[in-house]
């Protein structure tokens, strides 16, 4: 703790935010807000790319082909390059905030880089991933823009983790269980292909929330489980998807009728990482207080 307040009392308002490509970041939101975005890679047979260079409609093939496919952490030089480039830039401090330590090596692969850099480099381990990563790393973006103090945009982005409510559609766990990500989610495995699982993530691990027949009920209840003990006055939301941008369209529309006085949805396609641990057709809804 006491190297932690040293560490905090070090760095200055310029503040610069970072996070990964998990975090489903529509490219033009994080580069208005100056969030530097380290992409992880993805192998498709024999060839890795780092993801924000891959081609989706490949992706989705290979996926659909049951071509191995496989996902890594963006390597510790990859971190170091963006915090010297954020140092470049002015930046005396940095905040990198990223995907869960138990669904990723990325943190790990952060505070690497972040050992080596010339600036005080604080890495936060989100415990979830998706767009519920993005909101934490949307309001520590905006805090750190108004000049708030180091310390209290790291207490922000930590608060966010206890009040985004997270929930998932996926068609099958296949591809949890291809990838070594299931988790508790194994509970789930061996359900008729009619039966589609909602899946959340509670201490950095994804983990089931129930079961509905049908892609449309499933969807409906995705929207009324993570829509409880929420205000929609004070509310702000993002739809991502997986190469299924009709089901996103659907579950906004179902957003709007229960939430009238919500804000527009952030809709975005999820991470090509995300993709290949949930599948095609998988749906996630996030909610965060405004």
């Amino acid at each position: 703790m006491h190297h932690l307040l040293a560490n905090l009392r070090a760095m200055s308002q310029r503040l610069a935010i970072v996070t990964d490509s998990t975090a489903s970041l529509p490219a033009q939101l994080a580069a208005r807000l100056g969030i530097r975005v380290v992409p992880l890679q993805v192998k498709i047979g024999d060839r890795i790319t780092n993801e924000d260079q891959l081609d989706r409609a490949e992706l989705f093939a290979a996926l659909r082909a049951d071509v191995p496919v496989a996902t890594a952490e963006p390597s510790s030089s990859a971190f170091f390059w963006a915090y010297q480039e954020a140092a470049d830039a002015g930046a005396t401090a940095i905040i990198s905030i990223h995907i869960s330590g138990r669904l990723s090596q990325t943190c790990a692969a952060a505070q690497s880089a972040a050992d080596r850099c010339g600036v005080p480099v604080r890495v936060v381990d989100s415990q979830t991933t998706g767009m519920s990563l993005g909101f934490a790393v949307l309001a520590a973006a905006r805090a750190a823009a108004a000049g708030r103090a180091p310390g209290d945009v790291l207490a922000l982005a930590a608060a966010q983790r206890g009040h985004i409510n997270q929930l998932v559609y996926v068609d099958t766990l296949e591809y949890l269980r291809r990838g070594g990500r299931i988790g508790p989610a194994a509970a789930f495995l061996g359900t008729a292909l009619s039966i589609k699982p909602l899946l959340g993530v509670d201490g950095g691990q994804i983990v089931p929330v129930t079961r509905v027949r049908g892609t449309r009920r499933a969807l409906s209840q995705l929207v009324d489980l993570a829509g409880r003990g929420v205000d929609g006055d004070r509310l702000q939301a993002a739809v991502e998807h997986i190469d299924a941008p009709d089901r996103a369209a659907d579950t906004a529309r179902l957003l709007a009728k229960r939430f009238p006085a919500l804000p527009e949805p952030i809709v975005t396609p999820s991470s090509a990482t995300l993709a290949v641990h949930l599948g095609p057709g998988a749906v996630g809804l996030a909610l965060s207080p405004g």
